[in-house]
């Protein structure tokens, strides 16, 4: 019961999510109730979904498997959790379009150019790619029902968010916003490996340097932010 009351939360936020942000019925929302009235609606009911969520999670008893927890598999968040904070932390060190209220970064070169750097070289959309990496971590390190269906919900919330965002952001910019995701990619260094991008690693160093300090904050922190600690 716990597991299908914890799936059908997560299933609730993500058809709230992506069947209202992403599609035109938020475009239709907006004509009749105004941008800041949709905004303040939209941002409750995400509060309701997400929050139900993971109180759900967080009293579901975890005694239904389907694979356990094993040594092994509990170096997979170790791994990735580094670069997802790097993403995390780089997102907020460059300007993006795909934030509400940038788009007009891209209505000349020189704005697009300068939202094609840092961590969006790598996607342009680090903050999603951040949570896929995180949720996919906990996912495969816990193996139990209950985890499986609550992070596999961030998982495709923020996996399919990626491509609704481009979706949205397409009908809202329009010729702008393929220029911009001609020099960017949703997918981790696709624009790089087929050469409408590059690497520059200096970049890159201080989103490292500030990620890492939030990853060791989170790996010497987690028992106390997650109750169990890290083995």
């Amino acid at each position: 019961m716990a597991v299908l009351t914890v799936a059908f939360a997560g299933a609730l936020m993500l058809v709230t999510h992506l069947g209202i942000s992403g599609t035109g019925m938020r475009d239709r929302l907006v004509t009749g109730l105004g941008e800041g009235t949709y905004l303040g609606l939209y941002s409750l009911l995400t509060i309701v979904t997400m929050g139900s969520l993971i109180w759900l999670f967080a009293q579901a008893p975890r005694t239904s498997y389907f694979w356990y927890p094993s040594y092994e598999l509990n170096y997979v968040p170790k791994v990735l959790l580094w670069p997802a904070c790097v993403l995390l932390v780089g997102g907020f060190m460059v300007r993006n379009p795909t934030l509400m209220g940038q788009g007009a970064l891209l209505d000349d070169d020189a704005g697009r150019d300068a939202a094609a750097q840092g961590v969006n070289r790598i996607t342009r959309h680090p903050f999603q790619w951040s949570v896929i990496l995180w949720a996919t971590s906990h996912l495969i390190s816990n193996g139990d029902r209950v985890s499986v269906a609550f992070f596999a919900s961030f998982l495709l919330l923020s996996l399919l968010g990626t491509f609704s965002l481009d979706a949205k952001k397409a009908r809202q910019i329009g010729s702008p916003w393929a220029g911009y995701a001609r020099v960017t990619s949703n997918w981790p260094f696709a624009a790089i490996l087929r050469g409408d991008n590059q690497l520059r690693l200096g970049e890159l160093l201080l989103p490292a340097l500030a990620g890492t300090a939030l990853y060791a904050a989170m790996y010497f922190g987690h028992e106390w932010l997650a109750g169990v600690g890290i083995y």
